[in-house]
């Protein structure tokens, strides 16, 4: 016999791992943001 679905559970856990992606995407999105900033800080001292 087949399960009763859990739609509410089911949901949440969907977001959940939505959330979780987004979060993920946006760390790494920072990170390349904060490697690529240190670059362009040195070349503009080295301009002046």
């Amino acid at each position: 016999m087949a399960r009763a679905p859990n739609y509410d559970q089911e949901r949440k856990e969907r977001d959940r791992q939505k959330a979780a992606k987004k979060a993920e995407k946006l760390a790494a999105k920072v990170a390349a943001r904060e490697r690529s900033q240190p670059e362009s800080e040195t070349e503009t001292e080295a301009a002046k």
